[in-house]
């Protein structure tokens, strides 16, 4: 896959990886380090660098392009809103605003209200913001945990190098171990605001907690007036192969946050307040000047539409079994974790940022979010054979990188 050099769609020959990065230091702040591509074009689950190679997606810009890259549905929607209506500010509203909303709370199946803002972070500052309506101020999160980079986000997110050159951070906060359902009982009190779990922990390395988790959460909860909220920025609009991954739980939380795959590349997310939490904020409580636009809106209308009509979620599941029993096969690999398309395959040594580099030398794009953990995220329209492909590439990888 790397070193194809077919020209792209006759597009004119541009400046190479190389010269961008250099670019790329003057001009951009140091956040993120160098870039590990130039990336210039996307088709489906596909993308070619400036230098023109060729990669197999299995990321899919860490779990958002839920319909890959340059979908025909996204693109007609994205274009025919923007040529219609772009931005309005949240004086007004617009019809795919409305519809949206309407279409989530179907999804999850509930009453309640939702607030658009533009990214899983501004989601969950949303839903913090809100707990504080209840009156109190203690939340209950779990280790592993990761919900944003911004202040109130990041002091749920449990990585210290995160968290530590920015303390103090807002809120009171007891961390209890993931999938503890013991310790979660034990942290939660009568001063209680929210519990704040990830049904599946992402960056945490793809961590499934037990059976019966969740469950316990919401009784707890219940049991001293506290609210629940569940974090699926990255497990949510049918990344685990349900709408949500808390769906299999059988629990209604009181909060649900939304970003990622909902808009398929265009920037939205979403806190939805279940019941009576749908009514904790009131005007002028919150607010965004972004958040919902119209064509924000209709991207992800066309994300739910396309998962709808194109049966996608039973894709994810085929998908899922297809990774499954491949990367089990694979010597070195000690276990597969997740659930639909966000899966964590389990090294046996803590290799992962080397297998991870050397899988993009091979065409293939894949995450190491723990040392011994790749993340597989791909878009839903991954065919079959392109799945085989990137499994084989990865095979031969690890046959190299683990003597």
């Amino acid at each position: 896959m790397t070193g194809d050099t077919t020209p792209i769609h006759g597009r004119e020959p541009r400046p190479g990886g190389p010269e961008w990065i250099e670019r790329y230091r003057g001009s951009l702040m140091n956040t993120f380090g160098d870039p590990q591509r130039v990336l210039v074009h996307g088709e489906g689950a596909q993308v070619w660098d400036a230098d023109g190679n060729r990669y197999i997606d299995l990321l899919a810009g860490i779990a958002v392009n839920a319909l890959g890259h340059a979908h025909p549905a996204l693109v007609k929607a994205v274009s025919e809103q923007i040529a219609t209506l772009g931005h309005i500010s949240n004086f007004f509203t617009s019809p795919p605003q409305v519809e949206l909303a309407e279409k989530l709370l179907a999804l999850l199946g509930a009453e309640g209200k939702v607030f658009f803002a533009n990214s899983g972070s501004e989601a969950n500052e949303a839903a913090l913001k809100a707990t504080r309506r209840t009156g109190r101020t203690k939340l209950v999160v779990a280790e592993g945990s990761f919900h944003g980079r911004t202040m109130g986000a990041l002091a749920l997110t449990s990585k210290e190098a995160y968290r530590t050159p920015f303390e103090p951070l807002p809120g009171e906060v007891t961390w209890v171990p993931y999938g503890d359902a013991d310790a979660l009982r034990a942290a939660v009190d009568g001063e209680t605001a929210a519990v704040v779990l990830e049904p599946i922990q992402g960056e945490a390395g793809v961590v499934v907690p037990p059976e019966g988790y969740l469950r316990a959460a919401r009784d707890v909860t219940r049991e001293h007036g506290a609210l629940l909220w569940f974090d699926e920025v990255q497990t949510g609009v049918g990344r685990t192969g349900d709408w949500f991954a808390h769906t299999p739980s059988g629990v209604t939380p009181d909060l649900v946050t939304l970003a990622k795959g909902l808009g398929g590349g265009m920037p939205i997310g979403a806190c939805i307040g279940v019941g009576d939490a749908g009514s904790l904020f009131g005007p002028g409580n919150h607010g965004t000047t972004f958040g919902g636009n119209p064509v924000a809106t209709r991207a992800a209308l066309a994300v739910i539409d396309t998962i709808e009509r194109d049966d996608l979620l039973t894709a994810v599941d085929e998908l899922h079994r297809l990774f499954v029993e491949e990367f089990s096969s694979i010597p070195g690999v000690v276990e597969v974790t997740g659930r639909g398309l966000l899966l964590g395959v389990v090294l046996e040594r803590p290799v992962a940022a080397d297998v991870m580099k050397a899988a993009l030398d091979a065409g293939v794009i894949v995450n190491a979010p723990t040392p011994d953990r790749l993340r597989i995220a791909p878009p839903f329209v991954l065919t079959s054979q392109q799945a085989r492909d990137a499994v084989a590439a990865i095979r031969s990888v690890l046959a190299e990188v683990l003597p």
